[in-house]
């Protein structure tokens, strides 16, 4: 089976989940953007790690040793995402306009004297078997560029017109600077719009990276495509993956498996369905729940804030102490357990929480 066929099979499957659950897409996204925002630096020479990358965005933090222009290339690439995504949102087509608006966000507060526009000069790429056109060209290239890649004349799949476009868009380097991790900001808006979640290069690929683009500059794409296509199969995993991990959250499963899954007994959860405190239904003569509803009672028992205070119909007692649960299980307020093994499997049960 070709990447493309697999591509586009795992895309069909991804769709059947849409619209994706919200928690699974901020969670995606969050991580999205901070290994984006990581490996596109790092393939430029960035050397925060993927932590301390984490801890710029999430928390704003400076990283001791590390330059201010590393934690700017950071926050603007973090921010030039978010400009994408409200592009790919708004429907706008790739143009000139919404190039040089991406590339200045890259180099805001860096080099504020060429961000947003193309080279003056010639440039020279280390390590590339070509020399860039000359910056008189720069213009009509960039021109024809979108041009071409709006129209699509060879009706490309969209993996392959993305990894096309983005070669295209190095060779010709219309900036002094943050040409790749701009021309990498483009090949994704041509995914996102073609329904694909964003590829991302990983550092430790940056030679193979390199390497595909030499060759791509002598007309052989195959080792670009196949570069951008695995970058684009990995996301899809990543998506699907996670969707398939939030259905479970929500499918009925027997209380002996989630027992087993949450390192209880099958009597105390069993209680638990019993007394209605977690969503639980009865089939023939078996009780059914889902690891959804097991997680948010223990959350509700968490939040529990005065040990020995009584909830509105005063019959039942709550508590934060390691006996939370075993003041739920007692009934009609005569303040002995429901089972004494509630305590022990409670108190064994918390030990083993992370």
């Amino acid at each position: 089976m070709s990447i493309l066929t697999r591509i586009n099979e795992k895309k069909r499957r991804l769709d059947g989940f849409r619209p994706l659950p919200k928690a699974v897409l901020h969670k995606l996204h969050e991580n999205m953007v901070i290994e984006w925002t990581y490996h596109s630096n790092a393939i430029e020479g960035n050397s925060l790690t993927l932590r301390e990358t984490a801890l710029v965005l999430r928390e704003g933090m400076t990283i001791k040793g590390k330059s201010l222009r590393e934690h700017f290339e950071a926050k603007n690439h973090e921010s030039a995402i978010k400009e994408l995504e409200d592009i790919v949102k708004k429907k706008q087509a790739l143009s000139e306009r919404v190039i040089l608006r991406l590339h200045e966000l890259v180099l805001e507060n860096i080099e504020e004297e060429y961000a947003g526009r193309y080279r003056p000069g010639q440039v020279r790429i280390i390590g590339a078997n070509f020399l860039p056109p000359h910056a008189r060209k720069v213009p009509d290239l960039m021109a024809d560029y979108v041009s071409r890649t709006q129209q699509n004349p060879e009706k490309m799949h969209p993996v392959l017109l993305a990894a096309r476009a983005h070669h295209r868009f190095v060779w010709i380097h219309p900036f002094i600077d943050g040409n790749g991790r701009t021309g990498r900001l483009l090949m994704n808006m041509l995914l996102m719009q073609g329904g694909f979640p964003p590829a991302i290069i990983l550092r430790n690929d940056r030679k193979k990276y390199y390497d595909a683009l030499n060759q791509a500059n002598e007309g052989k794409f195959d080792k670009i495509e196949l570069l951008i296509g695995q970058a684009v199969e990995r996301s899809l995993d990543l998506y699907l993956d996670a969707c398939r991990a939030a259905g479970k959250q929500d499918e009925y499963v027997l209380l002996r498996e989630l027992a087993h899954d949450f390192g209880m007994s099958q009597e105390y959860v069993s209680l638990l369905a019993r007394r209605g405190r977690i969503d639980a239904y009865k089939e023939s003569r078996n009780w059914l729940s889902t690891r959804r509803a097991v997680e948010e009672y223990l959350r509700s028992v968490k939040k529990r804030r005065r040990p020995g205070t009584r909830d509105s119909g005063g019959g039942e007692k709550y508590a934060t102490t390691s006996s939370g649960i075993l003041e739920e299980c007692r009934g009609g307020g005569t303040g002995r357990p429901a089972r004494r093994s509630i305590r022990s499997e409670w108190r064994n049960w918390q030990t083993r929480m992370p």
